[in-house]
């Protein structure tokens, strides 16, 4: 006779808190979304199709995703660095170290922006050493990297820090005991559990590089088809009271990262998905 007892929680049952969830979504998230598709809506799809197709709209669309994507792939490489560093050593320094991870969290990005430009300028500390060299930072789509890198770096880390914490070091001792190099290692042993903690940390610093304003308009410049972001371009469509310019651009935007994050994040289902069906 098979006995079946009923599981309590501290919260309340399914229905109610699917209904308080999608409530609570649909006011703060696909509400205001719609918006911009009502509004888009005026343009009719010639309008629409020449406002999102001009040049000037076309190279902030270039700058805005190959940089984002640039510093969302630099931050996996320097964020598992990072949290490596602070999750398996133990160094004098390593709490300020650690907090100093979150500073990007805490500055308004405005300040982190002219902080950058302030460092990276042909005038700066770092941008007068790379003068010489010919490497423009300040006021270049490097600079525009530079600033996503910056902002990106926290997601990145904070997200692959738990994963870390749950790896055991026996087993990268036990591969080394039977002959595994350091390359050999972290991609059999350690790469596998990592993935899906470094797929996220990469969708989450790349989702914050795309809609990034405060701390690019002071390195980039703004100059129109070279330094230009997207963010800048809407709000120049809003001040010129373009508003439904503005919102047709917002929905290229909006679109492309939500495919980009659900494919990422497809992915990363798949993979967890392996590595359950591998243990």
């Amino acid at each position: 006779m098979n006995l079946k007892f009923k599981q309590h929680s501290v919260l309340p049952g399914f229905g109610l808190t699917l209904g308080t969830s999608v409530l609570y979504l649909s006011l703060i998230v696909l509400l205001p979304l719609s918006t911009l598709f009502f509004k888009s809506a005026t343009l009719g799809w010639e309008k629409f199709w020449q406002t999102v197709t001009q040049p000037r709209v076309l190279a902030s669309f270039r700058l805005t995703f190959c940089a984002s994507l640039a510093a969302a792939m630099i931050n996996v490489f320097f964020g598992l660095t990072v949290a490596w560093t602070l999750v398996r050593y133990r160094f004098p320094g390593r709490r300020l170290v650690d907090s100093l991870v979150d500073l990007p969290f805490a500055l308004p990005t405005s300040v982190s922006g002219i902080a950058l430009t302030a460092i990276y300028s042909s005038n700066g500390w770092i941008g007068r050493l790379l003068s010489p060299l010919g490497i423009k930072v300040a006021f270049s789509p490097l600079g525009v990297m530079v600033a996503l890198t910056f902002i990106g770096l926290p997601f990145v880390v904070r997200t692959l820090q738990p994963a870390l914490e749950d790896l055991d070091p026996e087993q990268e001792e036990a591969a080394f005991s039977l002959g595994a190099g350091y390359g050999q290692t972290f991609c059999r042993v350690l790469l596998s559990p990592l993935w899906p903690a470094l797929l996220t940390g990469f969708a989450l610093a790349f989702a914050r590089a795309l809609g990034e304003y405060g701390a690019v308009i002071f390195i980039s410049g703004n100059l129109p088809m070279k330094t230009e972001i997207t963010s800048l371009l809407i709000i120049a469509k809003l001040e010129q009271y373009d508003y439904a310019g503005a919102t047709a651009i917002a929905i290229v935007m909006l679109s492309a990262s939500f495919t980009l994050l659900l494919a990422i994040n497809l992915i990363q289902h798949l993979s967890q998905a392996r590595i359950r069906k591998g243990a």
